[in-house]
């Protein structure tokens, strides 16, 4: 898959809330496909959880690990510090530079 198809289907997959939800519950410790299906009960079905968990997996963002008929989801942090590297990181220098010659401009008027 090329690299910009991938970045489409990561950014795809942070584009929705409820699965930035299952990302941040991810974040301290792994799930399993039970316990995020229990935290969304009310909200989302087993059926509509797996959907959103298939498309993080699609895009990278995790892991899946199966124990038997148990599903851990495993959040991989490996693309969050693609994201940063490519776009975050060179744009923050940007900006930081940007207001380094402002400040520098105003101080020396």
């Amino acid at each position: 898959m090329s690299s910009a198809a991938q970045d489409d289907l990561l950014f795809k997959a942070l584009a929705d809330s409820r699965r930035r939800q299952m990302l941040d519950l991810m974040k301290a410790a792994p799930r399993t496909t039970g316990a995020l299906c229990e935290h969304f009960a009310g909200t989302l079905d087993r059926c509509t959880v797996m959907q959103h968990l298939g498309v993080l997996e699609r895009a990278g963002l995790i892991v899946v690990r199966r124990e038997g008929r148990v599903r851990w989801n495993h959040l991989d942090a490996g693309p969050f510090q693609d994201i940063h590297d490519r776009w975050i990181g060179p744009y923050a220098l940007a900006a930081a530079d940007l207001l380094n010659r402002l400040k520098h401009d105003l101080e020396g008027a």
